[in-house]
């Protein structure tokens, strides 16, 4: 059967979204958007482990923020 995987679901393909993540010039969050790099042209289900990282990256960021 073509366009299916083993499974019988069918094979989806992914583009990549070409989003140009552009410096912010603080490290700490420059470093937690580097990460959504790896998502450009993975399929969406592998994405909220990411999107997590990320978002707690940017969280201690602004905490560290608060602390100074």
């Amino acid at each position: 059967m073509s366009g299916t995987s083993e499974g019988g679901t069918r094979a989806e393909t992914v583009e990549p979204l070409g989003v140009e993540l552009l410096p912010t010039g603080h490290p700490g969050v420059d470093a937690g958007l580097a990460r959504l790099d790896a998502l450009d042209g993975v399929p969406a289900e592998a994405h909220v482990a990411v999107y997590e990282d990320v978002h707690q990256r940017l969280a201690d960021t602004l905490a560290a923020l608060d602390q100074e």
